[in-house]
């Protein structure tokens, strides 16, 4: 097998496990314990905050011991925290706590590998990035609707089969990516520099960089406004609205990724975008409009039309930024700049699930749906009218 084949088998399984989490984890927090709205929203916060605590240094540790290594590694203490929940199930003893035990481990790995693997792809590309990041983006999401399925069973057989999937899959991803061959450069590299020198280097990179401190300002956007409406407030809008269940939960899951993976697949067919920061700001601007709409939605049909919507505008967006920034990213800071990348979308997530718990017990799912998709089209039309993305273009 080539090394593009290993890798992609160790993110497939990955987000194939991100995808059983997405569904189980709302499902437990929300409908079997029936936690409020500021409770889920804390559960939430707890899985997202140790990347935005760690995946800087998960950067460093990558360029410096090789991402091969650092995802292997990651991946199997990952396989640690749905062993902990499958034990909690079978001696019926599943409680708040034990989920946030099993968010902070998640939580952690997910600090290393994410940064690893993105570091690993120029690797395992051969020169053509763009195409590289699609592919890798059509297997993410297209083994997280696999996920979605999955999961969205535990009705019917009960969370214990699906947990014990959960660590299965773990635990294959963690054998592709031992099987890539590390590149020579990646190891020692950063020998001499201590740890937090390495990230100062790699925070320096992004922010004196027109194009990447933008993507990054347009992450963090994202991060608060979008993925706090995801995983927060729209699981709260399927049991409080519609009265839905784990099955319902993955339907929702399940059309968003399905978005996201044709948007994906219809960019790879097209070729290489020369406009891509103008592809994002317009993905992003249609996509506040649309999670605006979400709130108004007649019906549960409607509102998983508007899921799907949304999430193609999502696999257009984020396809962009990993794009700008894998081409941009200097020779042996891709781990970094990765990581930075990571940060910037994931490190305003905790405040944006935690605001949006509040958001939702004080104004209600469907109001907090439209704060948010207010505030991203504000920083949207900031960006895109202050910034250089919009006229950037790459050379073909």
């Amino acid at each position: 097998m080539r090394p593009l084949h290993y890798y992609l088998l160790g993110t497939g399984s990955w987000f194939l496990s991100v995808g059983i989490q997405g569904v189980m984890f709302a499902w437990l927090v929300t409908m079997v314990l029936r936690e409020s709205p500021n409770r889920v929203g804390i559960a939430q916060m707890t899985l997202l905050l140790p990347g935005t605590l760690l995946i800087l240094a998960g950067g460093s540790v990558a360029d410096r011991y090789g991402g091969r290594r650092v995802a292997a590694l990651a991946q199997a203490a990952a396989t640690l925290a749905p062993l902990w929940l499958l034990a909690l199930v079978l001696t019926n003893q599943l409680t708040f706590e034990g989920l946030l035990v099993y968010a902070l481990v998640m939580g952690c790995a997910q600090a290393f590998v994410t940064p690893a693997r993105d570091g690993l792809l120029n690797h395992v590309a051969d020169g053509r990035i763009q195409r590289t990041v699609m592919l890798a983006s059509i297997a993410q999401f297209g083994t997280s609707i696999l996920g979605f399925l999955i999961a969205s069973s535990a009705d019917a057989v009960g969370p214990a089969l699906i947990l014990g999937i959960q660590v299965l899959i773990l635990a294959v991803g963690v054998a592709g990516f031992r099987s890539i061959a590390q590149p020579r450069r990646a190891l020692g590299a950063e020998s001499s520099a201590t740890l937090m020198d390495s990230v100062i280097e790699g925070a320096k990179t992004v922010l004196q960089h027109r194009q990447l401190r933008m993507v990054a300002l347009q992450n963090v956007a994202m991060s608060l406004f979008f993925m706090g409406s995801y995983i927060v407030t729209l699981p709260l809008l399927v049991r409080e609205v519609f009265h839905g269940s784990a099955t319902d939960l993955g339907l929702m899951n399940v059309c968003n990724s399905i978005g996201l993976v044709l948007a994906i697949s219809l960019l790879l067919r097209r070729g290489d975008v020369a406009r891509q920061g103008r592809a994002l700001i317009l993905a992003q601007f249609v996509g506040a409009i649309v999670l605006g709409a979400v709130a108004l939605a007649p019906g549960f049909s409607a509102f998983l039309g508007m899921v799907f919507v949304w999430g193609a505008c999502g696999g257009v967006a984020m396809t962009m930024s990993r794009t700008i920034m894998q081409e941009q990213a200097p020779d042996g800071q891709q781990g970094r700049v990765m990581g930075f990348h990571s940060f910037s979308f994931m490190g305003a997530g905790p405040l944006g699930a935690l605001g949006s718990g509040y958001l939702v017990n004080q104004l209600g799912a469907q109001a907090a749906l439209g704060i948010c998709a207010t505030g991203m089209l504000a920083v949207v039309l900031m960006i895109g009218f202050r910034s250089s993305l919009w006229r950037m273009k790459t050379a073909p």
